[in-house]
């Protein structure tokens, strides 16, 4: 299944650089909350692999948030992650 990096997970004043929030095409919160626990991959232009997690719904549109083991870099929003 393939998905697309929408934002970090942040809020006013702060930024959580390893926490994202991912749109996998669905759309309510029990569809999100089913796919928790499963593994992220995003792959860079030049190869490298960052791995990550779901670790829940967020908001009741069917986004996911997932944390990965390092931080994606800034280019990595509006690019495609592929769930497992």
């Amino acid at each position: 299944m393939k998905g697309i990096v929408v934002q970090f997970r942040r809020g006013r004043k702060t930024i959580h650089e390893r926490h994202y929030l991912l749109d996998l095409g669905l759309t309510t919160r029990d569809e999100a909350k089913k796919m928790a626990g499963k593994e992220v991959i995003w792959k860079s232009s030049a190869g490298k692999e960052i791995k990550g997690k779901i670790s829940g719904a967020h908001g009741n549109k069917g986004l996911v948030r997932a944390i990965f083991e390092k931080g994606l870099p800034g280019q990595a929003v509006t690019t495609e992650v592929e769930v497992r």
